[in-house]
């Protein structure tokens, strides 16, 4: 390309900053300070740092693990799985966590997706880890969180490699780090390529939008697996120091929450809305001192405006919502707690997931790839920073999640005039009735303002006059019986007619996805399995 007169390039290393250097720094800057708590044992800086260290060694010594090897990890949260992470990062290897929920098959596909080299994995996933064995030919070796019969155990190598230095690996931007897996409710989980750069781009606009004037004398609680969303949001705490507590337990207990928030003075925590909603409705929110909390970040699925009202009158106004994909991590829209607001004023953004993050540029897009007029819905794109490197060993994948240079994200939305972004909901999600598109997430959003519903997930079935209609899925609060006919007579003036659900199911809890995300592959299994639905 012709340069402009006195404008010559000069060709520029694209070497960063290895992640890993977070977690060096705190160390020297608070090395006494407690940076790790879970349940009744904590660890200072200087303590996680050198059993990154001897990991690394381990890994590296024992192992042959160097510069963009994969490691796989099968584990709850506990101490053992946020130290592989740095010492993966420290060596140039790749980190694929996967979400310890999964079934034995499913982590097997992920080993042989990625073609791990290594696996750690906790002692309770003996099947996990044999299934990961005898399905991929590069799983080289396994080590155990906790005594096992299927690798040497995870304690044991820190002990014997302790006191062992591992240089920092050098790094370039595009160079991965992680392979953040989609949670796959379409087919199967497709591997996002995180890098350095992008992730040091990532955890610094974190810092900016979403937990500004974050400091070493914070605390962040964990109510969510460190696989996704959680992990990253944990790298950003690392980044300032702030130490990071773990529930004690796998079974999530609002109690337990609130008293750690109260003992450790919790100032932030990143969850999303379903939890959000089971905390703030769990008696013990009033039993435990919250007034700590500075940032409560919600994320994964838009926040229903009835949940939202209730978390705001009993947190106060600490709430942050943010939208972003893995793919993107987390770096599409801010709401920061000043947007956010009881009530519905004529200035509120109601139902909005907020303006564009720092450093990122948004675009509702036509089918065509043209970018719609203000108010007109369409796929909603991005560039920027934060922008994956793409889908590891994908190319079919990576041709269809990039047009022009933007990112497609699949979901459904439309900016308002002042770059507000409103997301209608996921594209696979609508459906057409009679010539009409149909987007589910407005009528849930109708739906939850009945005083009986608790849960509620619209989705489109075949019809043989209009093609598709809807079909409401409804959890009643405790103690109600609502009636569907009832249910569709009190709609009917809130909606447009051709809108309102043809049929209307009572269920007494929602099919979930490992992220705690109502998921509409699993509803549609489960109509199928009740014979309610064709299949």
């Amino acid at each position: 390309m012709p340069q402009a007169e006195g404008l010559a390039i000069i060709p520029m290393s694209k070497r960063v900053m290895n992640l890993a250097n977070f977690l060096s720094d705190a160390a020297r800057r608070f090395s006494d300070e407690i940076g790790f708590v879970w349940g009744h044992d904590n660890w200072t800086w200087s303590q996680i740092d050198q059993r990154v260290n001897a990991m690394a060694a381990a890994l590296q010594s024992k192992f042959g693990i160097g510069k963009g090897d994969r490691v796989l990890i099968q584990s709850q949260n506990c101490n053992q799985m946020f130290e592989s992470m740095f010492a993966c990062f420290r060596l140039g290897a790749v980190w694929v966590p996967a979400n310890f929920r999964q079934t034995p098959d499913e982590v097997a596909y992920l080993a042989s997706a990625s073609g791990a080299k290594g696996m750690i994995c906790a002692s309770s996933f003996p099947d996990h880890a044999a299934a990961c064995r005898s399905s991929s030919k590069e799983l080289e070796f396994i080590i155990s969180i906790g005594a096992s019969n299927f690798g040497d155990v995870y304690d044991d190598l820190v002990e014997a490699f302790s006191g062992q230095i591992t240089a920092l690996a050098p790094v370039e931007h595009d160079d991965p780090c992680w392979l953040f897996f989609t949670s796959g409710t379409t087919g199967r989980p497709k591997a996002a390529m995180l890098t350095h750069g992008q992730m040091a781009f990532v955890i610094t606009n974190h810092l900016c939008d979403l937990m500004p004037e974050t400091t070493h004398k914070d605390a962040s609680l964990v109510v969510a697996p460190l696989s996704h969303g959680a992990g990253i949001h944990q790298l950003t705490q690392v980044a300032r120091g702030a130490k990071t507590i773990l529930l004690p337990t796998e079974k999530f207990d609002p109690a337990e929450a609130w008293r750690l928030v109260e003992k450790w003075r919790v100032t932030n925590m990143f969850t999303v809305p379903t939890i959000l909603k089971i905390l703030t409705e769990h008696p013990s929110v009033d039993t435990y001192d919250h007034t700590s909390l500075r940032y409560v970040i919600y994320a994964g699925a838009p926040m229903y405006r009835t949940d939202q009202i209730h978390a705001l009158k009993t947190l106060g106004p600490v709430l942050v919502q943010y939208f972003g994909l893995g793919e993107v991590t987390g770096n599409i829209t801010v709401l920061p707690p000043a947007y956010h607001t009881p009530e519905d004023h004529a200035d509120a953004k109601i139902g909005t997931c907020g303006f564009a993050r720092t450093g990122m540029q948004i675009s509702i897009q036509d089918d065509d790839g043209n970018e719609v007029i203000a108010g007109a819905t369409g796929e909603i794109c991005v560039i920027g920073p934060a922008v994956f490197a793409g889908y590891y060993n994908n190319p079919e994948a990576n041709e269809k999640a990039f047009r022009n240079g933007w990112f497609r994200t699949g979901d459904l939305g439309h900016l308002d005039s002042d770059g507000f972004l409103f997301i209608t909901g996921r594209a696979s999600d609508m459906y057409i009735s009679g010539g009409s598109n149909i987007y589910p997430r407005e009528i849930e959003e109708k739906i939850l303002t009945h005083p009986d519903i608790n849960e509620v997930a619209v989705i489109g079935i075949p019809d043989p006059v209009w093609g598709e209609v809807g079909l409401a899925i409804c959890v009643a609060k405790a103690g109600a019986k609502p009636d569907g006919e009832a249910l569709a007579d009190w709609l009917s003036d809130k909606m447009a007619r051709y809108k309102l659900p043809k049929r209307f199911v009572f269920w007494p809890e929602m099919p979930k996805s490992a992220y705690g995300k109502i998921a509409k592959k699993l509803i549609r299994d489960e109509l199928i399995r009740r014979k309610e639905l064709d299949a």
